[in-house]
């Protein structure tokens, strides 16, 4: 469909002679017209006639800043049923005034229409009742696409959520989806996770709109995350799948990471790809070495850990090791980092005193309480390993 979007606003751009957008109800850009002027296009005077920052970075983007958005609905066009004039602003970036056409469907505004105003074209201009019906049609376009891709997003978090002794329920939603899909259904294919994600943020419409290669997106109960399945150009290339959770990390909400899974050629492989993204957003989370973005296959023992730990406040929540219980406890942080520390060095004490800015003999009082916290001794391998593990599962779980 988004070829069939652009050849509608190229459509909108050569019936009035100035360069139209289309963007989502969310200011995604979902098409552009050609950019041209009539002056010298070598000596930028073009750009500095049809551009301004907003349009600019709309276009680079692909999204506008909430300030603008703001800004612009302030003017009602949330609302509107006819072609809304807006005045320049200096100061929010809009050099040059626009006017939006809502592009509404059944009552409700699915997307919108720019155009770049220089006070020439009444809002009665006969030209506008043309653009109204390119906006209708595009209206039925983007109803029709947002409810294949709802559909998409129901089955997507039935495969991602059935249970694990219920095959038949797996194979049902995996066969629909695959008749959704087409044969892009046949790979190759990436799961992206991003946690923590709030329902009804972006993203909540499972087209997807403005998420690069996004072919079903859903919720996923019970993660607390978003999962996006994307289209690999090539079996391996993750650029596409990268460049999704980027797209997504740049909405404004606090902590949130994403993890991308191995490739899948098939919808098969999908579930268990779809736990690797979410281990890996998840260890993104626990060590910001890792993040924004990590990938499965890139977070190293995390990947063994991932199977043994368990998102805090889920029913299957893992609790700490009896050992290690006390020295997980507030009171008791620094032990708990010194003793990370520590073991991440190799047990040599000149690196870990070294990477805590603290005297010898100040680390191994310390070791020495971590001892006495843990019954563990640290000149025990399997008691290092232990402890290894539970401080870094402790980790992961909070994350």
């Amino acid at each position: 469909m988004r070829e069939d979007y652009q050849v509608l606003i190229d459509e909108v751009t050569a019936l009035l002679g100035t360069p139209a957008t289309l963007e989502n109800r969310d200011f995604g850009l979902i098409a552009f017209g050609a950019h041209e002027g009539e002056g010298d296009e070598e000596d930028g005077e073009d750009g500095a006639l049809l551009m301004d920052p907003v349009r600019t970075r709309s276009i680079l983007r692909r999204r506008s800043t909430a300030r603008v958005r703001a800004w612009f609905e302030s003017f009602g066009i949330t609302r509107a049923v006819e072609p809304v004039r807006i005045p320049p602003d200096p100061s929010a970036g809009v050099l040059r005034g626009r006017i939006c056409v809502p592009v509404r469907h059944g009552g409700v505004v699915l997307g919108y229409i720019w155009l770049l105003d220089d006070g020439a074209l009444e809002l009665s201009d006969p030209r506008l009742a043309d653009v109204q019906a390119v906006a209708r049609r595009i209206g039925s376009l983007l109803a029709d696409e947002s409810r294949a891709g709802a559909r998409r997003g129901e089955l997507l978090c039935a495969l991602l959520t059935a249970a694990p002794g219920h095959r038949a329920a797996a194979d049902l939603a995996e066969a629909e989806l695959a008749g959704e899909l087409g044969p892009v259904a046949a790979g190759p294919l990436a799961v992206v996770a991003v946690v923590p994600w709030e329902e009804g943020a972006e993203g909540r419409s499972a087209a997807a709109p403005g998420i690069p290669g996004a072919i079903a997106v859903c919720a996923v109960p019970g993660t607390e995350g978003l999962a996006v399945l994307v289209r690999l150009r090539t079996p391996g290339a993750l650029d596409p799948a990268r460049t999704a959770a980027e797209r997504l990390l740049r909405s404004p909400r606090a902590g949130a990471t994403a993890g991308i899974g191995d490739p899948c050629t098939g919808l098969g492989p999908v579930p268990g790809a779809w736990r690797q993204a979410l281990a890996a957003a998840r260890a993104a989370r626990a060590e910001s070495r890792f993040g924004p973005v990590a990938r499965w296959d890139r977070i190293g023992p995390y990947r063994l850990l991932a199977s043994i730990a368990r998102p805090s406040g889920s029913p299957a929540a893992g609790a700490p090791d009896p050992s290690v219980r006390a020295l997980l406890e507030p009171g008791h942080r620094e032990m708990a980092r010194t003793a990370e520390a520590f073991l991440d060095c190799a047990g040599q004490a000149g690196r870990t005193a070294a990477l805590l800015g603290v005297h010898r003999q100040t680390l191994y009082y310390r070791l020495s309480r971590v001892e006495q916290l843990t019954g563990l001794d640290l000149d025990d391998g399997e008691d290092r390993l232990l402890l290894h593990m539970a401080l870094k599962t402790a980790r992961l779980l909070k994350g």
